[in-house]
């Protein structure tokens, strides 16, 4: 098979793997060597300075001894097979970056042989781009479940990121859907990842079980019902041997959040090292969505976990792409986009605007709301929280406030210390009014309602709709990714 058709096969392949879309690595040229990696984004994804930077997504082989229901690649699909070697992807990377068609390169593959096999092959091509090639430029590797620590750890001396994908959200649904993959396999990568990073691994222990049942089937098409004596998440996340768990308080209603109990304050005391040698840009994992019959809630708190205690970069949120008929799977009318783009909002909000998973969803609301964005819906069941003062309120109190995210917040608190803040103010620092003045007061002058109509009142029904304007509009991950605002 000529190379430009196993480029176009296996490229093909990888494109249904979405946590490689931002880097967060700062890799500086070296004398005699080629190119260098910027913390700003990648793989047809947006820097912060508006800049697109291309990345070369590629599969090294699209070959795999296992039988995950929800991959195309699947041993028991019937696609083309291919692979590179690895001196061939070498090439043709250093060819690509020379020609200026990439900045970056992505690399994973199916399972050749055994998890140890398949990973030395990744290595080689990392090792030979850094030693041989001199090549500074942003390289992510996909790591293999069931990989020994060692190799993991030698990728990630090598590597700006390595990942590997969780995929879906419970044992038992892992069992079922990939029984190839085990539990301890992936979170033993993520183990040795976290580690390679300088952080130690330990275990989260949830405040609630999160629901085991789902009433119904969401609108945008999901799965089954999910047995009662199934897990709907992994209850045991493996820690590190002798370490303690840590229990995770509740919170409810006003009580003052503790430090550290945020996925936010956690990270406000781990500094990022972009020029690190050693795993610059973290690790990140993905979660397929509608391949199982998990809540939202199983899932959020799956990723907040994994936020705490591995210190994952990032989750992503995979819509399950129907392919064939599969009886392990659903079949599903199509991909749940809409699920999806909720579970990026409520994940954004506790990475940025801190809040916890459980506050978002809980027992008695275990799926996201398809009309509401997660932060209006917290509102409207939160209203005794409501107006909040802008003039007093601190930095986190306005997080919360629905059309106030951490650009409008930070420049409110600025303003005021200038003068007292008086609602017409508010729209130039930012703050989405139409959302925002059913829950704010300037010094207890309430803002002017500004949408058509009379002035909704937050606990009558119209005000669902008037906070739902636009809700059900599907960003694209670039959008939602700088959008701060948008939750």
């Amino acid at each position: 098979m000529e190379i430009l058709d196993k480029l176009s096969l296996l490229s093909d392949a990888a494109k249904y793997d979405a946590s490689c879309s931002s880097s967060g690595s700062s890799r500086r040229a070296s004398p005699g060597g080629v190119g260098d990696a910027a913390v700003g984004g990648i793989c047809h994804s947006w820097a912060a300075d508006g800049r697109c930077v291309s990345l070369l997504k590629v599969l090294l082989s699209n070959a795999c001894a296992y039988d995950c229901a929800y991959c195309v690649n699947r041993r028991s699909n019937d696609v083309r097979r291919a692979g590179f070697e690895p001196e061939e992807l070498v090439r043709l990377a250093m060819d690509f970056y020379r020609r200026n068609y990439i900045e970056g390169l992505f690399v994973s593959s199916g399972v050749v042989g055994c998890p140890d096999a398949t990973m030395e092959r990744l290595i080689g091509v990392a090792k030979t781009l850094r030693v041989r090639e001199r090549w500074n430029g942003y390289l992510h590797l996909k790591a293999i479940p069931g990989s020994s620590p060692e190799l993991v750890s030698e990728a990630a001396r090598w590597a700006d990121r390595v990942s590997v994908n969780i995929e879906l959200p419970s044992a038992a649904s892992l069992a079922l859907v990939a029984p190839d993959k085990e539990p301890k396999a992936i979170f033993g990568v993520m183990r040795a990842l976290a580690r390679a990073s300088g952080f130690e691994p330990r275990r989260i222990l949830p405040a609630a079980p999160p629901p085991m049942t789902r009433p119904d089937l969401p609108a945008d098409g999901g799965a089954a019902p999910v047995p009662a004596n199934r897990e709907p998440e992994f209850r045991d996340l493996p820690a590190v041997a002798g370490a303690a768990a840590e229990p995770r308080p509740a919170y409810s209603g006003n009580a003052p959040r503790a430090r550290g109990d945020s996925v936010m304050a956690a990270r406000a005391l781990r500094p990022r090292e972009p020029g690190s040698a050693i795993l610059p840009a973290g690790q990140t994992t993905q979660l397929v969505v509608g391949a199982s019959p998990e809540s939202d809630a199983a899932i959020l708190t799956l990723a907040e976990n994994l936020y705490l205690a591995y210190d994952v970069r990032r989750v992503y949120y995979s819509a399950f792409v129907p392919a064939g008929t599969d009886p392990r799977v659903p079949a599903l009318p199509g991909p749940p986009l809409l699920r999806e783009h909720r579970l990026y909002q409520a994940d954004w909000l506790f990475r940025f605007y801190g809040f916890r998973a459980d506050e978002i969803l809980g027992p008695e609301r275990p799926f996201l709301d398809p009309e509401l964005d997660p932060k209006c819906a917290w509102a409207l069941r939160n209203l005794d929280r409501f107006p909040v003062d802008v003039n007093a309120a601190d930095y986190l109190e306005l997080l919360r406030v629905p059309g106030i995210g951490p650009r409008s917040a930070s420049r409110i608190v600025r303003a005021r210390s200038a003068s007292r803040l008086r609602p017409e103010a508010l729209s130039s620092l930012g703050v989405v009014m139409k959302r925002a003045a059913l829950f704010v007061t300037c010094s207890g002058e309430a803002p002017r309602w500004q949408g058509k109509g009379r002035p909704p009142s937050p606990d009558a029904g119209y005000a669902r709709a008037a906070l739902a304007d636009g809700a059900g509009r599907i960003l694209s991950p670039r959008q939602l990714e700088f959008d701060w605002d948008a939750p």
